[in-house]
Order: C-alpha cells, then sequence, then structure tokens
C-alpha cells in the first residue's frame, strides 16, 4: 500500500511526494501545512517514538576505537597503568582488582600528532621512536620535527584543506588556546570544531561540549555530550552517566557506565563496583562489565605502552 499524508489523505506517488516526519520517522506528509494542522494530534505520539529513537541510538554499541597508524593497537582514552592488568578473560577476578590510571598521568595526552602528515601516533609508538634514536623525526613519514611554529601552522592548514578531520580539530584547538603562535580566537576555534564533529571528530564534540556549557547553552553543550558518546568517546560516555546520576536517574547512569567501562574507561568500572558495593548492581552484571572492560585493556596494552608509562612514572614526565 502506498503510504499517504498522515493530515489530509493524499497517497504518495502520480506526482505526490510525501515527506516523513523527522522526529518520529513513522508518518508522513505532503507539506508544512498539513504537518502544523496534524500537529495536536500527533505530538505525544511523536515526542514518545523520538525519545525511543534517540535512546535507542544513544546506548547502542560504541564504534570500534580508532588504531595507531603504527602499531595497530586501539587508541586509549587514558593512559591505563596495564602493569597491574588482572587476566582479561576470568570474570570471577575481584572486583577490586582491575587496571587503574596513575595519577600523575591520568590526564596526560595518549597520543602524539604530528602536523606533517596528519597522523596521530600512540605514546608506545613514540617511546620506541625516541628509544631508537629518532626523536627529531616524525615515526610515520620520517619528515623532520624541529619546526617553527609558522611552519606547524602552515603544514595543518595543508591537512585542513583536505579536509582532514583530526587536522581540522588540532587547529581549532591552536586558535581556543592561543597555541603555535595564533591569537586567541574562540569564534575561529567554534567554526573549526563544528567542521571537525561533523566529519566524525569525537573529541570536537567533547570539547564543543565545554564551550557551549561555559557560554551557558546547555542544550547544545549537552548534543555534543552525547554526539561524542555515540561516536566512542569513552570520557563522554562517563560524563553522561554523572549527569543521569545527578538528575536521579540511576537506571541510565548504569547504563552509559557500563558501556564506557566496556572499551576500557577506568573511572566508569570504578563507579560500577561503587554501585555493587551498595547492592545496586548484580554480581553478573559486574562480572560481565568487568570483563569486557578488562578484554578492553589487554587489547590496548602493548610492551612498548608499558614501558612508555614506566618510563613516565620513573621520570615525573607530564606535558
Amino acid at each position: 500500500m502506498n503510504a499517504c499524508c498522515a493530515e489530509c489523505g493524499n497517497i504518495e506517488g502520480g506526482g505526490v511526494s510525501l515527506k516523513i516526519c523527522k522526529p518520529c520517522m513513522r508518518v508522513k506528509y505532503c507539506n508544512a501545512a498539513c504537518q502544523r494542522k496534524h500537529w495536536s494530534k500527533h505530538k505525544k505520539e511523536c515526542k514518545l517514538r523520538a525519545a525511543e529513537l534517540h535512546d535507542e541510538a544513544l546506548f547502542k554499541d560504541p564504534p570500534a576505537k580508532e588504531d595507531c597508524p603504527i602499531c595497530f593497537l586501539p587508541m586509549p582514552a587514558r593512559l591505563i597503568y596495564c602493569i597491574t592488568l588482572p587476566p582479561a578473560t576470568i570474570s570471577s577476578v575481584p572486583i577490586y582488582d582491575f587496571a587503574k590510571a596513575n595519577e600523575m598521568l591520568a590526564k596526560e595526552d595518549t597520543e602524539k600528532y604530528y602536523s606533517c602528515c596528519g597522523k596521530s601516533i600512540c605514546r608506545g609508538c613514540l617511546y620506541s621512536n625516541i628509544m631508537s634514536g629518532n626523536k627529531d623525526k616524525c615515526p610515520f613519514c620520517n619528515s623532520d620535527c624541529n619546526k617553527t611554529d609558522e611552519e606547524s601552522v602552515a603544514e595543518m592548514m595543508r591537512r585542513v584543506e583536505a579536509n582532514d578531520a583530526t587536522s581540522i580539530y588540532m587547529l581549532a584547538s591552536s586558535y581556543y588556546q592561543g597555541l603555535h603562535g595564533l591569537q586567541r580566537d574562540e569564534d575561529r576555534a567554534i567554526e573549526l570544531y563544528i567542521r571537525a564533529a561533523d566529519l566524525g571528530c569525537s573529541e570536537a564534540h567533547h570539547n564543543l561540549t565545554g564551550v557551549y556549557h561555559d557560554g551557558g547553552d546547555l542544550k547544545k553543550a549537552k548534543f555534543h555530550l552525547e554526539a561524542a558518546a555515540m561516536a566512542g568517546h569513552e570520557i563522554a560516555r562517563y560524563n553522561l552517566g554523572i549527569i543521569e546520576y545527578n538528575a536521579g536517574n540511576r537506571e541510565q547512569a548504569i547504563k552509559h557506565w557500563t558501556i564506557a567501562a566496556s572499551v576500557g574507561d577506568y573511572v566508569a568500572m570504578h563507579e560500577l563496583r561503587q554501585y555493587f558495593e551498595k547492592g545496586l548492581v548484580s554480581r553478573k552484571s559486574i562480572d560481565s562489565a568487568l570483563t569486557a572492560y578488562n578484554s578492553s585493556c589487554a587489547d590496548m596494552r602493548s610492551e612498548a605502552r608499558d614501558a612508555y608509562i614506566r618510563y613516565a612514572i620513573d621520570h615525573n614526565v607530564t606535558e
């Protein structure tokens, strides 16, 4: 049967083209006037279905992490102190025994961006490159890294012209923070963050969250926080759990933290452990979350990354 306009009954076809109601994706209209006339009858169903679709998208499995282009291991969101990592496939591991992040390193960048080729590599590969005596060479394209701010910005600009999302994000951050000799320009930074976000950069969505939150636009802040989480940003996912927890939505918070833990976020795993101790998360659920968490940490672990963490701790290295 052909679709028909929910207001006037016009049937699609024979020159009649209907447009679907975007929030609910359930009914169609032949024009905006019909949609406005039908709204009083449709709005309750529309809002309910739109909320269902939103939750389906928000809580679906996150996309796979991006890999380091050299070691091909998933990039961690935080520098996990994997030296203490317990077996990843044993669900009976005590809930107190899971990989932690070293406090000194927990907020350090987990990857290094190179403006020459627009690539970001993990700290393990960076460490291996330095130890091999190639500190001043890009480990991906082997170009000279001893550049002036002007040269670095020019390289970023070329990558931005090629529509490279990571480089657009890095240039936005440079404008936002006034780095690499650039004058701080928040408007230009936001423009570039939005461009990178539209290309799927989860970090750009996450940074826009902070920008709009600080500016008092909480609706846009939450939109970008959810977009970052759906794009696989586990810290954004953890923060959504905090928001839901503070709003009294315990079940929603647990869902967010379970997803974040499953991709290796230790803070989310810590929250779930606390809920388990309060009797709000079952042993089966905590075992499942812990197994996924440890497995994800194991996937991100390498000898080079462990070596970097040991080196950073021993030498008090922070950037």
